[in-house]
């Protein structure tokens, strides 16, 4: 068995309200849909989520120039696609950093291992340690009246727990915002805050201790990516708990993380840690220190989430702790998988959200059906498909 040809879409999902972060004003989720063809029919499939310039610095042309400049005829065409662990090796020699990319290579090789062999991705990830993984809610910065409304209703829809993003103004309006949150929602919710980076150390040291009266579960990745001494410094001054997100990419950036004492605790995005494979590493440096993990999302489709429903049902270490990927909830603005407009979506059967949990689906592989006519229908305006055949 090998993969003969190798597909990437370029997709853009509009979002039924914007998301706003630090700096940011998401509208539509720009993401690349992955193929991977094999000889007998098969196809192995994934979404990358949506692209970011700051966050992964990754975009739609540049992951696909990588997979079908580089890791296609290098290494994925005439390859036996059950060798994940050997494509993935051969990418990280041949690709420096693009994560984005080389996960959805890994994403697209799961599912179709799972196909070849006909069980759920889970299951090649461990088996099942929990029927479904716990959901907290992500909050888009905004006015305090706004955000105090969508979290009384999130509580109300079972998810346990919110975190709130900032820079929807000045640094006295983040405050105001959580302190709003605070006081509607009584002192027992777990609340976090997300900076994604954005603070200098002197407005972060300054903000949390302003916070630090809030009771936050944490504070998520205050300072740039790059700052992990700061973080260390700043962790010792502070009363609320820190977690690292965007400074923990790389198993290095990890092990630095732990050898500095830099974090309480660690956000992993699959997408950030290249892959599944390279997923369960992470979280396996994360076990050995004893760190709490939590999971994020690039935001995407009921395809792109999958990986992630998969992953955290499986893994022990992880199962314990919440998991954030909402990308369907967020793109269409509900509470439930059961209230997204059937063909609506990148997957046909979006994996099941319900009353704060989520379930990936059962059938092999990633047990996603592709929704071809969506894919021509939100084709990227100015981008073409770009495919490489054996």
């Amino acid at each position: 068995m090998k993969i003969i040809k190798v597909e990437c879409l370029p997709v853009s999902t509009p979002l039924k309200k914007p998301v706003y972060m630090p700096n940011t004003r998401i509208t539509r989720i720009d993401s690349l849909v992955l193929k991977l063809h094999t000889d007998d029919g098969r196809i192995g499939f994934a979404d990358s989520g949506d692209t970011s310039s700051w966050y992964r610095g990754e975009s739609q042309d540049s992951m696909a120039s990588m997979i079908c400049d580089v890791f296609a005829p290098r290494i994925l065409l005439g390859e036996d696609p059950r060798r994940i662990e050997k494509i993935v090796g051969r990418m990280d020699l041949l690709g420096r950093d693009n994560n984005q990319a080389k996960s959805v290579v890994d994403f697209a090789l799961h599912d179709l291992k799972g196909k070849i062999l006909g069980v759920p991705v889970y299951e090649l990830l461990g088996g099942r340690t929990v029927d479904g993984a716990r959901l907290g809610w992500v909050l888009s910065a905004g006015r305090p009246a706004d955000v105090v409304a969508e979290a009384r209703a999130a509580l109300a829809h079972g998810f346990s727990l919110l975190k709130l993003k900032t820079g929807h103004g000045t640094l006295d309006d983040d405050v105001a915002m959580v302190s709003a949150v605070r006081e509607a929602i009584g002192p027992d919710v777990r609340l976090t805050v997300d900076a994604n980076g954005f603070w200098t150390y002197e407005e972060a040291l300054k903000t949390i201790r302003r916070l630090d009266r809030h009771g936050l579960e944490l504070i998520e990745q205050p300072l740039p990516h790059w700052d992990i001494e700061g973080m260390a410094r700043l962790r010792d001054k502070v009363g609320t708990p820190i977690y690292a997100d965007e400074s923990a990419q790389e198993l290095h950036h990890v092990k630095e993380i732990i050898d500095r004492r830099a974090a309480d605790g660690l956000f992993i995005k699959t997408q950030k840690a290249g892959g599944l494979l390279k997923s369960q590493r992470w979280l396996t440096m994360a076990r050995l220190s004893g760190l709490p993990v939590m999971c994020g999302c690039m935001i995407g489709s009921g395809l792109e989430t999958s990986p992630a429903a998969h992953l955290w049902v499986a893994d022990q270490w992880a199962s314990q702790y919440l998991n954030e990927a909402l990308g369907p909830l967020m793109i269409h603005g509900v509470w439930n998988s059961a209230d997204i407009p059937a063909g609506a979506d990148i997957a046909l059967n979006i994996p099941r959200f319900q009353d704060g949990m989520l379930y990936p689906n059962e059938g092999p592989g990633l047990g996603i059906e592709l929704n071809e006519e969506f894919l021509l229908r939100n084709r990227t305006e100015g981008k073409q498909p770009r495919s490489v055949s054996l």
